[in-house]
């Protein structure tokens, strides 16, 4: 076994996270022989990572913070498996200094960089203060000890606004906050640190001078504990929603020579300022309009991106972390490290992209990967996505030549990957993929509002048909379904079905998936299927259903989508886009299954989750725009604010309390007002 009589030596990895990485990281330990551990939380007792390890060791409740984030219970679960080592993967305790000196008091190969060089970069403010003294430029802004607000908004003033508020710890754009005027400072102030303090447990906050327009730009470095130090080229990570990245590539498209060189530079700087010894990643951010970067920060830990720099580099990232924790030198040096071609990774989460990217639950029936792109996973058929880690599924990475055929192999691959059973941003990253904007390479952090001024929304046309084919498939009974009368409408014998020679059978139908409600008119004649709705003749042409795909032969020549039906629901997708369909004919609608009207002085849950503040009380007044409470979900904080000028009327939850989505939390009394109206 390569690594038994390393420096450092060690036969078994224990990977103390979850999900992608925790597959990820499982599937380099196997190839290169080392026996694999998993850890689980009770809401994780039968996810891949779980099935995928040569042995699996519970840890605690589904709560991260008595399981991935309770340092006592990882090591625990080290002892009982006779680990040898320890791989953090990313995020929960991977840059958490005291979690690495304790593996090294245990006895356990910390699979990372040393203690000293996660504490040091681990905080922004301290990692912006190394930054300078090894000349590498960083942002305007303030990292000072001095936390209380009089001294932050005399700061603030003095950078000028906007301003940025960052939470000194960690990432992920949590703990993070845009204040445009004085008077907003102390309110984002006390978001941005609760926000932290609830990610990270540390509320402490820095500030910078906003950039309007960035691109956001990474160096991938690695060295190793004999003084080796490289780096492998840039990525452009400027994507973002709600300050996490949703497409990155590398390298950075339309980037000259003067600035790649700049930012190679300037991360060997600092990475020899600090000794580092394994891999990791420097984060730059520079104006669009610019060519002088500035640091951002370090992650002294495997980036969730690093998929597309294996791919142009021919790297295995996770194999280079085991050889340096293990004492080895690195396979190469830096003039052997060539660049081929260009790679692109989609950010696959569970979230309404046309409800600004608001997290979702449920449990996936369906998943079925393109062959030919790289897809790493955390779920499988059947996994359940709960409110308790953070909402990315899984990642599709694409490899070309020029980055023109890497663009349209990747929107290709997210029209051909099949995801069925809850919503997902798959349908808006192709659209981003497609957009002028980024297939120009001129992609900035502004690019989604800039691309989607209104927000994204689904394509009307492209959901009328997916509709379409949801409800011609809830009428076409195969195998073991029983042809009842009720949900077959073409064996009735009474007024719902006309036959003739000339007029079609028809019927009406009600369907309700994620966005919205619609009564369709379904039409079978001589020409096969057809569907009228939104005043639209959608046809299908001739309709059967083949091994859990359904098939169309039509006026669009013959299409073949995936399709599940489990009573009166149909999971379909197509193209990329997928919807949860409930049918029902209208004259058998059972009262209650049409959604009511919402009304506008209503807040209900937006996903399940934790109330984790009330900010008003009964009878208190309140404008449209008023922050009415703040729920915890998916390791992000969501206010809920007022639809509505009233007085509260009734709160039916409580602080601590876990509600599921659609809950109704608030009603107000509306002004000006009258019963009746």
């Amino acid at each position: 076994m390569r690594f038994a009589a390393s420096p450092r030596p060690f036969r078994s990895v224990l990977i103390a996270n979850r999900g992608e990485i925790a597959v990820r990281v499982l599937r380099t330990c196997a190839r290169l022989g080392l026996r694999t551990i998993a850890v689980y939380s009770d809401a994780d007792a039968d996810v891949p990572h779980v099935a995928a390890a040569d042995q699996a060791v519970r840890i605690g409740p589904a709560s991260a913070r008595e399981s991935y984030l309770d340092v006592d219970a990882i090591i625990a679960a080290a002892r009982v498996a006779e680990a040898d080592a320890i791989h953090p993967g990313y995020g929960f305790l991977s840059e958490n200094a005291a979690f690495a000196r304790r593996c090294e008091a245990e006895g356990l190969i910390f699979i990372g960089p040393s203690p000293d060089a996660v504490a040091r970069m681990g905080s922004k403010i301290e990692s912006k203060r190394i930054a300078e003294a090894a000349g590498v430029p960083t942002v305007p802004g303030y990292h000072g000890d001095a936390q209380d607000i009089d001294t932050l908004t005399k700061v603030a003033a003095g950078i000028g606004f906007p301003v940025l508020i960052k939470a000194s710890a960690g990432g992920g754009g949590r703990g993070m906050r845009r204040v445009d005027r004085a008077e907003d400072l102390a309110g984002a102030l006390g978001a941005a640190r609760g926000e932290a303090e609830a990610a990270f447990g540390d509320s402490q906050v820095l500030l910078e001078k906003f950039v309007a327009n960035p691109r956001h730009l990474e160096v991938q470095v690695a060295g190793d504990r004999l003084g080796g130090l490289m780096h492998l080229f840039e990525r452009d990570c400027s994507v973002q929603r709600n300050n996490q990245k949703v497409l990155e590539e590398a390298p950075a498209p339309n980037l000259p020579d003067k600035v790649r060189n700049a930012l190679y530079s300037a991360a060997l700087k600092l990475c020899r300022a600090i000794n580092y010894d394994s891999v990791g990643t420097v984060e730059f951010i520079m104006d669009a309009d610019s060519d002088a970067p500035y640091f951002l920060e370090m992650n002294t830990r495997l980036q969730v991106e690093h998929p597309v720099t294996e791919m142009v580099t021919g790297v295995d990232l996770v194999e280079w972390q085991l050889l340096a924790a293990a004492g080895e030198p690195l396979p190469l040096a830096q003039k052997d490290i060539k660049l081929n071609g260009c790679a692109i990774e989609a950010r696959i989460t569970a979230e309404r992209a046309d409800r600004n990217f608001q997290s979702v639950t449920g449990t996936l029936s369906v998943v079925e990967a393109p062959r030919a792109l790289r897809f790493d996973a955390g779920v499988a058929a059947g996994s359940v996505v709960g409110l308790y880690y953070d909402s990315l599924l899984a990642k599709l990475v694409a490899h070309g030549r020029s980055r023109a055929a890497c663009v349209e192999r990747l929107a290709a691959g997210l029209e051909d990957l099949t995801l069925l059973g809850m919503p997902s941003t798959q349908a808006f990253l192709r659209d981003a993929l497609r957009h002028p904007l980024f297939v120009a390479g001129k992609a900035t952090t502004r690019f989604i509002p800039t691309a989607f001024p209104d927000g994204w929304q689904v394509d009307a046309q492209e959901l009328r048909i997916l509709r379409a084919m949801a409800a011609a498939r809830w009428l076409l009974p195969t195998g073991n379904e029983l042809p009842d009368a009720w949900s077959n409408p073409w064996t009735r014998r009474d007024g719902v079905r006309v036959t003739g020679s000339v007029r079609p059978a028809t019927t009406d139908l009600l369907l309700i998936d994620e966005y919205g409600e619609v009564e369709l008119q379904a039409s079978r004649g001589r020409d096969g299927m057809s569907m009228l709705i939104d005043g639209q003749v959608i046809a299908l042409g001739d309709v059967a259903v083949d091994a859990g795909r359904l098939v169309t032969i039509g006026e669009r020549g013959q299409e073949t989508v995936p399709v599940r039906k489990d009573g009166d629901r149909i999971e379909i997708a197509r193209k990329g886009l997928a919807i949860n369909a409930k049918v029902a004919l209208v004259i058998d609608t059972p009262r209650g299954l049409a959604s009511m009207e919402q009304r506008g002085n209503i807040i209900d849950a937006p996903l399940h989750g934790m109330v984790s503040q009330l900010y008003v009380a009964v009878g208190d007044v309140v404008e449209v725009g008023t922050p009415v409470l703040q729920m915890e979900a998916m390791k992000l904080i969501h206010t809920l604010s007022a639809p509505a000028a009233g007085t509260i009327a009734a709160i039916s939850c409580i602080v601590g309390e876990t509600v599921p989505a659609g809950t109704v939390l608030v009603e107000i009394t509306l002004n000006n007002t009258e019963e009746g109206e």
